[in-house]
């Protein structure tokens, strides 16, 4: 009766069992994979919100397919005040950034074409390459000091079959942010395979380091190949609830405005983006620069104090990273990452992610979010490097 590609795994995994029982025992339980801004105890400006919702506008149906052009234009102030002007004519409005992956790849792929994507990253694509009939291929980013891309295993996993390459940045969970250089050797790569660019910036804003801001700019082609970016409001203004993303489009004069007509008639099928959402959109957007102050301290002391717990002899360590809202631990490997996050969920009452839910191929890592509420952060992660000890 069901199709094929629905047909997921619906059994609870032993962590997920576990988290539940505890839960349902009304156990103290000290949640690190808490991402949810609107539960973090951020401030934002309610009032100005809720008006903008309330709009008049909000009661007239207009079903503009790439958006109401008000709505483009606050998505093209944005860029433009991060110095990567865009035109509206090449922003498309989804409900979320999920739904914009979804458009992309009904726009590049066939049923069975390829999309590479890099491992470790999160586990959404599964997901979404499987509601879309795509098959998605592993690229890893190498760690050695630093995060980066391993460009040769890239080229090697290329196959008549690939449509696109997926990068996202700063990378969830490792925080990689991607460099001009590698920037540059990613757009000569698409174009050399006739391949498009994917590049999911949702935290592009969340940069930890200020010498490092600088490099944090949206993926640029430079006329070499077709390149779609994806990001939206989720992230941007930490309000996830508001459900509205987008895809801008660069590349070369031709393949650029064909992408954009043909996204254009996918959207149009769609009609997704609610009308009191695009009405808000601008006031929405600018809620950013009352919350990113927030979020960015906030991960900053997080990280301060993890960094000093983890300092001298502990068998815990932090992986370098740039940005977003994840740091990775480095655990002993006397334990599969499942055991070690059941471990510490049972005799710290920590939840932590395992690292092979992110795509890790060894085990001994756990990812953690940063922008939990400061005094339960030092709690957890003091309770974590006593367990492991």
């Amino acid at each position: 009766m069901f199709a094929k590609r629905t047909d997921w795994q619906q059994e609870p995994t032993r962590l997920a069992s576990r988290l539940k029982q505890l839960r349902r025992e009304k156990a103290q339980i000290f949640d690190l994979t808490e991402s949810n801004p609107t539960r973090c105890g951020f401030v934002y400006d309610d009032e100005t919100i809720r008006e903008a919702l309330a709009h008049p506008s909000v009661m007239d149906y207009d079903p503009q397919p790439r958006g109401r052009i008000e709505a483009r234009q606050a998505v093209a102030q944005y860029y433009q005040e991060r110095g990567t002007p865009i035109p509206t004519d090449r922003i498309i409005l989804t409900a979320s950034s999920s739904e914009a992956y979804t458009f992309c790849f009904r726009l590049l792929c066939e049923p069975g074409d390829e999309v590479l994507v890099p491992k470790p990253s999160y586990p959404l694509f599964d997901f979404l390459a499987d509601l879309t009939d795509v098959n998605l291929v592993g690229y890893p980013l190498r760690y050695d000091h630093g995060w980066e891309i391993d460009f040769a295993a890239l080229e090697k996993v290329i196959t008549p079959r690939a449509r696109a390459i997926l990068v996202v940045t700063p990378n969830n969970p490792t925080g990689q942010l991607l460099r001009p250089r590698e920037r540059d050797k990613l757009a000569r790569l698409a174009l050399k395979h006739g391949l498009a660019l994917i590049a999911d910036e949702v935290f592009l804003d969340f940069i930890w380091d200020d010498t490092h801001r600088s490099l944090a700019q949206t993926l640029d082609p430079r006329g070499m190949c077709l390149a779609l970016s994806i990001s939206g409001l989720s992230k941007i203004s930490a309000l996830p609830q508001m459900k509205l993303g987008w895809i801008t489009i660069r590349g070369p004069v031709g393949p650029d405005a064909a992408a954009t007509a043909r996204l254009e008639v996918i959207a149009d099928t769609y009609l997704s983006v609610s009308a009191s959402t695009q009405a808000a959109a601008r006031t929405l957007l600018e809620q950013r620069k009352l919350v990113q102050p927030q979020i960015l301290d906030r991960i900053r002391q997080n990280l301060e104090f993890l960094d000093a717990k983890l300092s001298g002899n502990t068998p815990v360590s932090r992986l370098k990273a740039d940005g977003g809202w994840y740091a990775v631990l480095r655990v002993p490997v006397s334990l599969s990452d499942d055991d070690w996050a059941i471990f510490l969920l049972e005799t710290a009452a920590v939840y932590v992610h395992p690292g092979h839910l992110f795509g890790f191929e060894s085990e001994g890592y756990l990812a953690i979010s940063l922008i939990g509420r400061h005094d339960d952060f030092r709690e957890a992660v003091g309770r974590i490097v006593e367990a492991v000890r």
